[in-house]
């Protein structure tokens, strides 16, 4: 399989953003892709959304071109898992044994589906999306199905929700916790896409969880759940978070828990490993200096672009406040900053006109906003966010007040160095 100076591995945001990055900064050196599926790179959010639903077909998903690796000198290797890195020796094997050798390594392999632990798990039509494959397995069922049972009330199992309700399917939503997204977002914003996926009839079902599935001929028929209760089911779509793929770099030596440990560099505890993406665990001021480890476009592509410079010997680009966003039926959260740690929020408007926005504090700091359908809260937020900016709440609340007026007077926070 030969040799190359960087050998990136994982096809997602990050991976194909550390490539094409070094050679924008003018990397000259040899670089290699690998990447476990055999098939050109594409954006993964949009599968549980418009592309499941069939609005967005199988090119538009494609995060470059199909001629853009060729034409920048970079070889992807698909199909091809890595399942040990030999640090010692700089190289990594593949699947099938092969060995790929490496100057620099930057692991962006991503995060892989948890599954539940339960009698009837084995049964056909009991299913996870994360890859392309998976999405299009899930279409292939939808002919024989009515109805569909999705496992967690987090941004993917409700956009999975919105999808097939769209597509006419009578969705059951089961989450264990008191409310969804309970984990991200404040009672609010909960509460509102509670309301509105029981406005489009989605069963949704709150403090209980999946306690086994029956089948019928070997596929899922039902679940019984924890109150005893039984759902109807010819589909379930598993959406209960995700754990990093790092097996070859903690068993090579590479230090973390969760995830494994990098610097703003990306750097992890072993010399030439990069880590970027759902995968790392990285100190943020964002979040208050904890270290954390964020599932989301936007960080996988910071953090690619950080390695990138690193790695081409230009200086590291400013950090920018992590996003992430989710579209159901005609609701549109988009977020910014990270809201682990916060101790108060402010609403500004109405959470029952279905337009407000919520705006977290960490000690008197701005550190995270949510808006839903009011983009110019968003836009006009990051500012804040970056400057951990300390505002009156009587003024944050308000929303006839422009955030952008709010930026320029407020004592803010000095930077991390």
């Amino acid at each position: 399989m030969g040799t190359f100076d960087i050998l990136v591995v994982g096809s997602g945001h990050g991976g194909t953003h550390a490539a094409a990055t070094l050679r924008s900064h003018g990397f000259t050196g040899s670089i290699g892709l690998a990447a476990a599926e055999d098939e050109p790179a594409y954006q993964r959010p949009p599968l549980s959304k418009a592309y499941l639903s069939g609005d967005m077909g199988r090119e538009r998903i494609l995060l470059r071109p199909r001629t853009f690796w060729a034409e920048h000198d970079v070889d992807v290797l698909g199909g091809r898992r890595i399942e040990v890195v030999d640090t010692d020796r700089h190289h990594a094997v593949t699947d099938d044994g092969t060995p790929i050798g490496f100057g620099s390594l930057i692991w962006a392999a991503g995060s892989a589906a948890r599954t539940l632990e339960c009698p009837g798990r084995e049964l056909a039509g009991i299913r996870t999306l994360r890859s392309r494959a998976d999405a299009d397995a899930v279409a292939a069922d939808l002919p024989s199905v009515s109805q569909v049972l999705v496992v967690g009330g987090g941004y993917l199992g409700l956009e999975v929700a919105a999808a097939l309700t769209k597509l006419g399917r009578q969705v059951t939503l089961v989450e264990p916790m008191d409310r969804v997204l309970s984990r991200v977002c404040a009672e609010p914003v909960s509460r509102l896409f509670e309301r509105e996926h029981r406005r489009h009839g989605v069963d949704l079902r709150l403090g209980v969880a999946v306690a086994a599935f029956r089948g019928a001929a070997g596929r899922v028929a039902s679940a019984v759940l924890t109150d005893g209760s039984a759902v109807p089911a010819q589909l379930v779509i598993l959406a209960i978070g995700a754990r990093p793929v790092v097996g070859p770099l903690r068993a090579a030596g590479v230090r973390g828990d969760d995830g494994v440990d990098v610097d703003a560099d990306g750097r992890t505890s072993v010399p030439g490993v990069f880590a970027v993406g759902d995968c790392a665990a990285q100190p943020s001021r964002f979040a208050g200096g904890a270290r954390v480890r964020l599932e989301s476009v936007q960080n996988a592509v910071d953090q690619a672009s950080a390695a990138a410079a690193a790695l081409a010997g230009v200086p590291r680009p400013v950090a920018a406040p992590p996003t992430f966003w989710s579209d159901q039926y005609d609701l549109k959260l988009r977020s910014v900053g990270v809201t682990r740690g916060c101790d108060a929020t402010v609403v500004r408007g109405d959470p029952e006109s279905r337009s407000f926005s919520v705006v977290y504090l960490r000690g008197g700091r701005i550190a995270a906003i949510d808006s839903v359908n009011v983009m110019r809260d968003f836009a006009q937020g990051r500012g804040l966010v970056a400057a951990a900016a300390s505002v009156e709440p009587s003024r944050l609340a308000d929303p006839d007040t422009p955030l952008r007026e709010l930026l320029l007077p407020v004592r803010t926070c000095a930077p991390a160095t």
